[in-house]
Order: C-alpha cells, then sequence, then structure tokens
C-alpha cells in the first residue's frame, strides 16, 4: 500500500477521534529530537516563533524540551495564553511551570537553528501583520546565518491541501510533519518550501484514512504486475505500441515516444507520422515502423498513445475520432488534449469510451480540458486533476511538480520523483512512450500510468545523482536509466 496523504478535514478528525492521546506531547518531543540534531549540540542558540493555536502548543512542548536539553531558547508569542486552544494552554503552561518566558519581538542575535510553529495547516490566507513580519525576518536570519530552518507540521504560510504559497511563506530547509503526509508539502510550490520532510505519526499507525485522502506514488502501488519474463516468448508475447503524431516540424517528439515504448519492453512500435514526407526510417533507433498514420488502425495495436507532435490539422482531428471509437488503451497527450479541449464532439466519444482512456496534461492543457485559467489548475492540483477524470472519464496525470494522478473512481496519488531537470522539451513524450509501452504489455490503465509517472521521475533522479544535470538534462537520456531502473525492479521481484 502507498504511504497515506491526508487533507487537514481528514487530520482534524483524527485529531478529535484521538482526544485522550498526548498527540501535543508526541509532536513536541519528535520536533525536539530533530531540532537538538540539526541544532548542532546543546548550549546553541534556538529561536522558536509560537503562534495562536495548536501549532504554537507543539512549539511550546519542542521548546521546554530544548531547554531541558540546555538549549538557549528564545521563544517569540504575542499572543493571550488565555485564549489558546485547550491543548495549546496546556503545552504554554508545563512550559511556563519549566521557567520558560516569551518575547514579544524576534531579539538581535545569531541563531543555530529556528523553529516556526506559527500555522502549521491552519492557515487559508496570507499571514499579517506581526505574523507576517516574523516569516520575512526568520528567512532573512536563516538566509544569513545559514542556519537551519526547522518548520513543524507544514511551512507557515503554505496551503497544506494545495501547496499554494501565500506572500510572505516560510522557506523552511526542514519540516517535521505529524501524523501523515499532506498534499502541500508534496505538489505545486511546497516542496520548494518544505525543505527535507520527516514524518512523525505520533503513535497511530497504521493512520485511519478517509476517502478524501490520497497516497504517495511508489512501486508498491504496481509492484504486482513488475514480473519476471517467461523463457518461452517471443516479441509478440509483449504487445504491439502505436504512436499517432509527428506532423509537420515535430517528427522528433513522435520519435521520442517510439524509442521509449520500445525500450520499455514493447515487442513492437508502430509510429504513424502525419508529416507529409516521411522519413524512411529512424536512423537512431532502426527498430521502429515508421509508417503513415491511416495503416496504425490496420496493424494487429495493443495500445496507443496519441499527441506527440500531432498539430491542429482537420486530418490530425480525425484521426483522434477513429482512435477514440477503437476498444485500444489509448493515452492522449499534447495536441491531443489540446483538439479535445476545443472540440466537443471528441470530448463526448472520449466520455463515453467503455475503456477508460489515460491523459497527461500539463497545467495549461488542464487548463485548456476544463476552461478555466491555467493559475485556477495550479491553485488546487488535485481538485484540477480529479475533475478532468470525472468529466472525460478517463484516469490523469496532471504533470509538474509533484504530479498528481487521478482514477476515474476518485482516488488520487502524489508522485514525488523527479526534479528541475525535466523541464525541458519532449519529457512528456517519452512519459507517452513509457506508459504506452506498459498498457501494450496488458498492464490496466491505473497501473501503468502510477507505473510511467513514478518510473520517469527515478530515471530523471537517477541521472541527476550520476552527474548528468540536472541542468541540461534532456528527455532522450531518461529513456536509458528507466530501461535500467524497471529491470531492476524485475530482477528484484525475480529474487523475492
Amino acid at each position: 500500500m502507498s504511504e497515506p496523504v491526508f487533507r487537514s478535514a481528514s487530520l482534524r478528525r483524527i485529531d478529535a477521534e484521538h482526544a485522550g492521546e498526548p498527540l501535543m506531547q508526541r509532536a513536541g518531543a519528535a520536533a525536539a529530537a530533530w531540532a537538538a540534531e540539526l541544532a548542532g549540540g546543546s548550549g546553541h542558540p534556538v529561536l522558536v516563533l509560537a503562534g495562536p493555536g495548536n501549532n504554537g502548543g507543539d512549539a511550546f512542548e519542542a521548546a521546554r524540551l530544548l531547554r531541558e536539553g540546555f538549549f538557549a531558547v528564545c521563544v517569540v508569542f504575542a499572543g493571550d495564553p488565555s485564549r489558546l486552544p485547550p491543548d495549546a494552554a496546556a503545552a504554554y503552561e508545563r512550559f511556563s511551570a519549566a521557567g520558560g518566558t516569551t518575547s514579544e519581538s524576534i531579539p538581535v542575535g545569531r541563531w543555530s537553528l529556528i523553529i516556526d510553529g506559527l500555522f502549521g495547516i491552519g492557515i487559508g490566507r496570507a499571514p499579517a501583520g506581526q505574523y507576517a513580519a516574523w516569516i520575512a525576518g526568520a528567512n532573512e536570519i536563516a538566509a544569513r546565518d545559514a542556519c537551519p530552518l526547522l518548520a513543524l507540521d507544514c511551512p507557515s504560510g503554505l496551503d497544506a491541501d494545495t501547496g499554494r504559497a501565500f506572500d510572505p511563506c516560510i522557506r523552511a530547509s526542514h519540516t517535521i510533519t505529524f501524523i501523515g503526509a499532506k498534499p502541500g508539502l508534496l505538489t505545486a510550490e511546497g516542496p520548494d518550501h518544505c525543505g527535507e520532510v520527516q514524518t512523525a505519526c505520533l503513535g497511530l499507525s497504521p493512520v485511519p484514512t478517509h476517502p478524501e485522502d490520497g497516497g504517495q506514488a511508489g512501486l508498491s502501488d504496481f509492484a504486482d504486475f513488475v514480473r519476471p519474463r517467461r523463457l518461452n516468448t517471443h516479441k509478440g508475447s509483449f504487445g504491439s505500441a502505436g504512436i499517432l503524431g509527428g506532423a509537420h516540424s515535430m517528427v522528433g517528439a513522435a520519435l521520442l515516444t517510439g524509442r521509449a515504448a520500445l525500450k520499455l519492453g514493447a515487442g513492437r512500435v508502430y509510429v504513424g507520422l502525419l508529416e507529409p514526407r516521411p522519413p524512411a526510417c529512424d536512423l537512431l533507433q532502426p527498430e521502429l515502423m515508421l509508417r503513415v498514420p491511416q495503416a496504425l488502425f490496420q496493424a494487429d495495436l495493443s495500445a496507443l498513445a496519441c499527441g506527440p507532435g500531432l498539430g491542429a490539422s482537420l486530418e490530425a482531428s480525425e484521426l483522434l475520432e477513429t482512435a477514440i471509437a477503437t476498444t485500444l488503451p489509448l493515452l492522449f497527450d499534447a495536441d491531443a488534449l489540446n483538439l479535445v479541449a476545443s472540440e466537443g464532439n471528441l470530448q463526448v466519444a472520449l466520455a463515453s469510451r467503455s475503456v477508460p482512456a489515460v491523459l497527461t496534461p500539463h497545467p495549461a492543457e488542464a487548463a485548456r480540458l476544463l476552461d478555466c485559467g491555467t493559475g485556477e489548475v495550479q491553485a488546487d492540483r488535485i481538485t484540477a486533476a480529479l475533475e478532468i477524470a470525472a468529466r472525460y472519464h478517463c484516469h490523469v496525470a496532471l504533470k509538474g511538480c509533484g504530479t498528481v494522478i487521478a482514477a476515474v473512481d476518485g482516488r488520487w496519488w502524489i508522485n514525488s520523483t523527479g526534479n528541475p531537470g525535466m523541464a525541458t522539451a519532449g519529457m512528456g513524450d517519452v512519459l507517452s512512450g513509457l506508459i504506452v509501452a506498459l498498457l501494450a504489455q496488458g498492464w490496466p490503465a491505473e497501473a501503468a500510468l502510477l507505473a510511467g509517472v513514478h518510473l520517469h521521475g527515478a530515471a530523471a533522479d537517477r541521472l541527476v545523482a550520476g552527474g548528468a544535470g540536472p541542468i541540461g538534462l534532456t528527455a532522450g537520456e531518461v529513456i536509458d536509466a528507466a530501461r535500467s531502473i524497471f529491470n531492476d525492479w524485475t530482477r528484484a521481484r525475480q529474487s523475492s
């Protein structure tokens, strides 16, 4: 099972269900343990920012324990202790009874560690007033002193459900999140503000999930389909993938998709090119079988990817209509998505298919599919992905930082592999090839989508770890890395 991801409403329900347990003390203890490590040993100065809610209570607990560990702790707090929530008020009393005091402003000095305990998941708007000033000040001090900035549960100013960063927002080097991961830590602007993330489950393991909760995409979500190959096989055993695209001046997109499909194990790969004067073969990958587009539908295909370099011509639209009318597993990307967004007949046909297709939009393509602005998509990526899945009766991967995968039945995942080196031309074409290869080999659409997205990012991560990027990483390089990782997974399954 994948690691769960909790929205704020679920976390509040979990808190209420475990009201009799000392969750705040456990949170403070977990935070203090990591803080002591980050601060570099007892005696070092630690600045703690405590807010007016339960996140402030976590901060008071951590501060008390750090003082007991002989750290020089300064707690900044400007709220009214009598107005704190009950658990946070009790934490404040324990801190005060142990001799702790607070300041209403950040004192001048140098710090070994800053702890952000202002808001956590409890904010849905931009911080204002003194809290905004404290957030800006903490960011400036952390940068000036090159000291760690540890956020409790979620960096203050970051929407825990969406990953939207308000202005100002804590830019943490480390985040200790409680009970389970939050969507905002994993997608959109969250990863840029969270730094290294650790989860403290506070003794609630396994943590109960609710229907609106998601997961973190990983090998466990599709491991059952990663199987060693039998010896008695032939190329027909592994399906035939078709690629529809490659209009004038965009042939490379379709070829990248075809190369990725071939190297992830499709037995045959046919590439139908709309280019009026197509090449006779791919000189770098002559195993690809290049065809005119109409010939794709005469081949014995097992799955079809539509869109890489497809263009927006009448021919492209008619070919998409033909593709949708088949019973093949389909993947739509790039221009195929734009054509669907602009043509009502394609929308109706796609949503009416008995076999859900796979859609892999980037945020701008998602906005066209939803007839809204890109900013609206990015403001709540999970909701956007789920809405596309429901509207078009398809499985969806909304690409970007923390790709969101949404299934037709309303389940969702966030993928955490990948890096900024993937922000370059052709990466989406390679992803399409990885997914259509798995579809051609008989994988269910949901599993193929999860595996393709996770593998794509993992391949880029391996390349960066080996020194190839992130700057200058190319889409073509990812293909061989993906093949290597997939074979590693297969060998591991064979030996288990």
